[in-house]
This record gives C-alpha cells, structure tokens and sequence, in this order.
C-alpha cells in the first residue's frame, strides 16, 4: 500500500491553529511563511512515499542484524539514509551558526510526520539526532558543541540517548554507569539497555549521549551527570581518529519496529566529555527526552494516518454482498465500516492538531522576548508534552486495531501491512516514558505543582472557542453541546482532584490515567471545533477547497458526537477515587 502525506489537513492546522505566517513574523523570519511550508511538506513528501514508505515492509522483515563488525541495519536503509541526509532534512530547525536552517519547530514536526507515517524504524534514527542536537545546543559548552553540533546538523554522524540499565528502567536514581576524571576528559564504564540505533553503519560516527555517575556523586537522581561519548573519537581539528571503547553487545528480538536496531550498549572505560555541570546529567537529558516525548506522540498520528490510509483503500476496493441488480458493493458502504473509518479519520485529524499546536509553544517560547510571555507559552509546552506523548499514542493502540478490523481477516495476514503497523504502534505507549508516567507527570507536576493554574487557563482558552461557536451561530448544535459537555467535565476533574489529592495519597496514581486521557479527548475536541469554525468561515467567504472545508466540519461533528462523550466515563473514573484500585491486599490478586 502506498503512502500519501494528507499535506492539505496540515496546511490547514498551519495557517488557521498555529497561525504560521504570524509565527513566523514573530520569529523576524521574513522570507519564511505558510507557502514555503506546504512547498517544503510536498518535497518532503516525494522522499517519504518513494524513497522510504517502500522500504517499511523490507525493515519488518529482514530488520537489522549483527555480526563481527557490529550491527549492520536493513538493506537499503543506508541508501535511503544517504539520500536523507543530502537533503539536508536534518538540519531543518537547527540553528544557522552550526549549518542549520532556523525553521520553525511546527514545520520541522509536520515534516517529521512523513518520516514515521513512511517508516517509523528508519525515522527513530533522525529522531534521536535532533533530540541530541537539541541537548548539546542547549547544555555543552562551546568546544564540544563546535566540534558535534554542524556534523549532527548535517546527518553525517547521527545521535542516541542512553539512560536505561539493566536495573534501572523508569527509575533512574539507580543508575550504575561510572565515570572516573581522567585528564580532559573522563572514562566511562557500564552497559545501557535498549538503546533505539545504537549501533549501525550508515555514518561513520555515532554520538551517544550517556548518563553516568562520578565517584563523589550524591546518591539518587541528583548525582547523575551527562556525557558525549563518541563510537569514533574525534580529534580537535574535527577529524575521526580511533575506536571508542564502546560496542554493541546484542540486539534485542522485538514484536515491531524490527528495522530499527535495539541495542545492548557496553561502555569499556570509553572516552567521554561532560555536558555542562556535573551532577545535573538527568536535567540535561530532559531537554532531549522532552523532545523525545513530543516526537514519541507523533509517531501515534503518523502510525495512525498510515493504518488509517491502507483501511481507506482496501474498503474502497474490497467487494462484498451484492445489491439486486447483481452488482457488488464495496464494503465503505457499509455503515459500520464508515463508522470505524471515520474513527481513524478524526481521531488522527484531532492528533495532528495537537501535535502541531503544542510543537508551535517550542516556537513561542524561543522567540518571546516579553519574559512573562515566554514563562506562559513554557507552562503550555509543559501541560502539552505529557498529553501529546500519552494520549496520542494510546490512541494510536485503538486506531491501528481498528485498521486490522477493517480488513476483516486479511488484517490479520501480515502481507496486508496492517498488522505491522499494530505490532509497530505497541511500543509507544512504553518507550521514551510510559504512559503511567506521563500521567503522572500530568496530574503531579502540570496540576498539582502549580494548584492546577496552567490547567485552568487551558480550560480558560477552551471556553473561549465554546463561546465563539455559540456567537457564530455554528449549525451544528451537537458539536457546540458535545463541547460545552466535555469542558464541563473537564473541569470538575480539575476541581476534584485539587480538593482530595492532599487527604488521599493514593489518589493522584490512582487517578492519573483517566484524568490524562479526559484532556487528551478534551483538547482533541477543542481543537476539532476551533477547526470547524475556520472552516465554516473560509467556505462562507467562497475561500479554500469546498469538498475539503465540509469534510472537515463533518469530521469535526463526528469527533464531538462519537469520541468526545468519552470524558464522561473518563471523568466517572477519576471521581471513582482510589477505594476499589487498592482495596485488594497483594496476596489477594
């Protein structure tokens, strides 16, 4: 099954939620507007169906492999990464002083869409390097970013992050990895566990980012430094020069995403340079794995657009019963088939708004120079990134089943591809921070932290879209009650959990889930009716595609009549409290 970027709904989330052009003039990037973006979408686009949506299906089934010399990935991989990399799609946002292009943020995710839509292995790789980049533009010191940052930019060496042990999964405070001072520089010693591309030969170079312990550090998350250790060393003037003490040890057999290498990383007193202070590695790492979980919640959408795309077409072709005339019928004919692809279609057009609305805050926060502005657009990053990375990839679980049901049990033979894209989605909801983790990050550090202030001005905003529609006189009375519904309940979570989570210290695990989810479905529906406003809009000034502007305000209504409602149970859940989740005693289960 082929792959097509749906480039006319990201365009539209461009110009009418994150208002491109005036991010843009924001940013004091004059020549840089909404058609440049869409040209960009297209040339990305051409790579991605031709180049790397084809070689999806090979890195299923042949994956990566290891020998004497190390991990050699998927044949073609390496091709298509060279093609990649000459583009320059690397070096898209990345800051101009290192040879990157300075874009937007929000163009760089609609870019990165395509990659993971295309394939989701073979995009994890430019994922990590950007995540890396992002770290050492931010936290390393001059020398060491002189020396990475423009050979990261141009994909000439690409990066990873190593934080997981073999005892030390989501908890990082029992980090064994050792660093010893050793002249300039400082050895590393230990092994890291599933660490995505740590090994491959598509670049000369490979640059681990790794967090380790110093021999006087404090015990805990707060003795955790950072460190770049290279696969090659590089010398002063920018040349490789030896083998680093570091290699492969194994590669993990996974249910999906097998042409993407997972590594057993071993660190044999290798050579490596300390990111800005000692002791505050973990805070580094967040910045990459910030950008990680943003990005992780992409892959949901992009994963999800794909399945979406191959159930589009088989029900379109797939003939099954026959009318009285004799004819056949194709089974998108068939309500319930419309009612699970219109699922997939709004949901992922729900998700792709969000992942581009909260990738747009990156943008706001860079270039506000009002510091009360930047403080307010970095608490909505915040509140975002744990619903991008959670709900987005929890959806992606159902929208990728639902994908298989469409095919009937074709589905369920992997010639098809749909399954592939169910066993790839499983892992999102685990790497880069599960989605208990995010729900707790949510509930604790987003709400509770802040007495549920950056909450309530999103809920503030919310309103705001409701009482617009209600003004308007919006037609579709379902989709302004479906709204005003959802806030509702959206609001007494918020009220309920700030009342009760200081008496009941179970409260905020026991709840954490279901109050993500309720303002994943929350924020979908939001921005669902904010887009249908625009569309009404353009298709009343005679602007814009009219086939275009009324799918889009029935897929909104559909969002809001079908999937919206889900906050009511969500909010059920949440009120249910922590009574019956820990009643049990451990022996009782």
């Amino acid at each position: 099954m082929s792959y097509v970027h749906p480039y006319r709904d990201a365009e539209f989330v461009l110009r009418h939620l994150v208002d491109f052009d005036a991010l843009c003039a924001t940013a004091g990037l004059d020549e840089v507007n909404a058609d440049l973006a869409v040209a960009i979408l297209e040339e990305a686009a051409k790579l991605g169906s031709e180049v790397l949506a084809p070689l999806n299906r090979v890195g299923d089934q042949e994956g990566a492999r290891m020998d004497a010399q190390g991990v050699e990935e998927t044949p073609g991989f390496k091709e298509a990464y060279g093609q990649f990399a000459e583009s320059g799609w690397l070096s898209l946002s990345a800051a101009e002083e290192v040879g990157g292009q300075n874009l937007p943020n929000a163009l760089n995710t609609a870019v990165n869409e395509i990659w993971h839509s295309a394939n989701m292995a073979f995009a994890l790789c430019p994922m990590l390097s950007q995540g890396a980049m992002e770290s050492i533009a931010h936290h390393a010191d001059e020398t060491l970013q002189a020396l990475y940052l423009p050979r990261l930019a141009t994909g000439e060496w690409t990066g990873t992050m190593n934080l997981t042990e073999p005892d030390a999964g989501s908890d990082l405070a029992a980090i064994k990895c050792k660093a010893i001072p050793d002249g300039d520089h400082y050895r590393i010693s230990g092994q890291k566990i599933f660490i995505t591309w740590g090994d491959h030969r598509m670049t000369e170079n490979i640059v681990h980012l790794v967090l380790a312990r110093l021999p006087d550090a404090p015990p805990g998350v707060k003795g955790i430094s950072l460190f770049i250790v290279p696969k090659v060393l590089v010398e002063e003037n920018g040349d490789l020069g030896a083998p680093n003490q570091v290699r492969c040890l194994s590669l993990e057999h996974k249910l999906g995403i097998h042409g993407s290498p997972t590594c057993v990383m071993e660190f044999d007193a290798a050579i490596g340079y300390l990111v800005g202070e000692p002791n505050k590695g973990l805070a580094y790492m967040f910045t990459m794995m910030n950008h990680a979980r943003q990005a992780v919640g992409l892959q949901g959408l992009s994963i999800s657009e794909r399945a979406y795309q191959g159930a589009l077409q088989y029900a379109q072709e797939r003939l099954q019963g026959t009318r009285r005339d004799g004819s056949r019928v194709a089974i998108i004919e068939y309500p319930d088939v419309r009612r699970m692809l219109m699922t997939m279609k709004s949901a992922t057009e729900a998700m792709r708004a969000l992942a581009m609305v909260a990738s747009a805050e990156v943008d706001r926060f860079r270039y506000a120079s009002d510091p009360a502005e930047k403080a307010s657009h970095f608490a909505r990053l915040e509140l975002f990134t744990p619903i991008v990375k959670g709900w987005l990839t929890e959806m992606s679980q159902e929208l990728t089943s639902l994908g298989i049901q469409v095919y009937g049990g074709m589905g369920y033979v992997e010639e098809t591809g749909a399954a592939q894209h169910y066993r790839d989605a499983r892992i999102l909801t685990i790497y880069e921070g599960t989605t208990g983790i995010q729900a707790l990050d949510f509930i604790g550090r987003k709400t509770l932290s802040n007495n549920g202030e950056a909450l309530q001005l999103l809920l503030d905003e919310m309103q705001s879209t409701a009482e617009a529609l209600r003004s308007s006189g919006y037609p579709d009375a379902s989709l302004v009650a479906a709204l005003d519904q959802s806030l509702e309940h959206g609001v007494k979570a918020r009220a309920w959990i700030l009342e009760q989570a200081a008496s009941d210290r179970d409260l905020a695990g026991s709840a954490s889930f279901n109050f993500l989810m309720l303002f994943g479905y929350l924020c979908g529906g939001w921005l669902m009716a904010r887009e249908a406003l625009q569309a009404r809009a353009l298709s009343e000034a005679g602007e814009g595609d009219p086939s275009f502007l009324e799918a889009k305000m029935t897929t909104a209504r559909f969002y809001c009549e079908h999937l919206l409602p889900r906050t009511q149970s969500y909010l059920a859940a949440v009120l249910a409290g922590s009574d019956s989740i820990m009643a049990l005693t451990v022996d009782q289960f």
